[in-house]
């Protein structure tokens, strides 16, 4: 059976069960169940957004936090300090995400591997400095929202939390789209390309720092808008909540469970990381701070040692298609 056609009828069947969830009695409404799948849906973007830059192109990114926090702050001033809409500020700090993003990369993907994602872990610090000490975005007291009207127009709702996980979708099937569009597009061969060898991409015709660039200003973008987002469901952002290295490992560590380079690889991850942070924190607590950072740690740590391509290897690894591959080898 075709493999496209069934990954194409699994996500078309997903989407329309996540679209009807929320009007069935007890979906989402305000329970946290609700708010976990929301948080699912987010961090898969999110990661989603990551795997464009790292995954398909193999240019390992630990700065993404940078591009999230810069969106986030974009939504939040446009509230905050401006008195205006979301819808306003969102893509405002999505685009301002991809041109910080360009002006970062362009010097540093003249580094190559470990090295490129060393320059990245230094940018996320440089980055929480300075919106610390910035008064204008609230220094390191940040941005807490005011009491906004619930609906569509201020993107907000304070008790029936339906509004912020449609919303959660529509930015997941965007983001989830615009990769399912690249991996059967030129720009999806070129970043593969360039992932599998710079100089042979090259060689071939490749310009590969525009693929880069173009791939990192596209991911950046995503990410920003996932960020503003998050901004407007905690009500509020600073500095350590959004652009910090917790929050870049988050990006990371989904991605790397759920299957790097894949599309169903994020959500994957999301699936089993996120609600293992919220119920662990909900029903764990008592146990102290940071028990679901030690199970992510030793899920991670599992996963690499017995499946490095993680769950979607774990996956291909017994699907029809791989065993009957495996058996002709074994008749040869």
């Amino acid at each position: 059976m075709n493999t496209k056609k069934i990954s194409s009828g699994i996500w078309y069947l997903l989407l329309a069960g996540a679209f009807v969830l929320p009007f069935i009695p007890g979906g989402v409404g305000s329970t946290f169940h609700g708010h976990v799948l929301t948080m699912i849906l987010l961090y898969a973007s999110m990661a989603q957004s990551w795997n464009i830059i790292s995954g398909y192109c193999g240019q390992t990114s630990f700065g993404h936090a940078v591009f999230f926090g810069i969106g986030a702050y974009g939504a939040a001033m446009a509230v905050v300090q401006y008195n205006s809409l979301p819808w306003f500020g969102a893509p405002l700090g999505a685009l301002a995400a991809a041109l910080v993003s360009v002006l970062i990369s362009a010097p540093c993907f003249r580094l190559k591997g470990h090295y490129f994602a060393i320059a990245t872990f230094a940018i996320v610090e440089i980055f929480n400095r300075l919106f610390m000490i910035w008064d204008t975005v609230g220094g390191a007291l940040g941005l807490d929202y005011p009491i906004l009207d619930d609906g569509w127009v201020n993107f907000s709702w304070s008790s029936d939390k339906n509004g912020y996980y449609l919303g959660a979708l529509c930015l997941f099937v965007l983001i989830f789209g615009i990769v399912r569009w690249i991996e059967s597009h030129r720009m999806g061969y070129y970043l593969r390309a360039v992932r599998e060898g710079q100089e042979t991409a090259e060689s071939l015709g490749v310009n590969s720092s525009f693929v880069k660039l173009s791939a990192m200003a596209l991911s950046a973008g995503l990410a920003g808008l996932c960020g503003a987002f998050f901004a407007q469901y905690n009500y509020r952002v600073d500095p350590p909540m959004v652009m910090s290295l917790d929050m870049s490992m988050k990006f990371v560590l989904i991605t790397i469970l759920g299957g790097l380079g894949t599309f169903w690889g994020p959500l994957l991850g999301a699936a089993v990381l996120i609600p293992l942070q919220e119920y662990t924190r909900a029903y764990l607590s008592h146990l102290g701070s940071g028990v679901d950072l030690i199970i992510f740690g030793l899920i991670i740590i599992f996963t690499m040692i017995r499946q490095p391509n993680g769950i979607m290897g774990l996956i291909r690894r017994f699907t029809p298609e791989n065993e009957d591959s495996a058996a002709g080898d074994g008749e040869n």
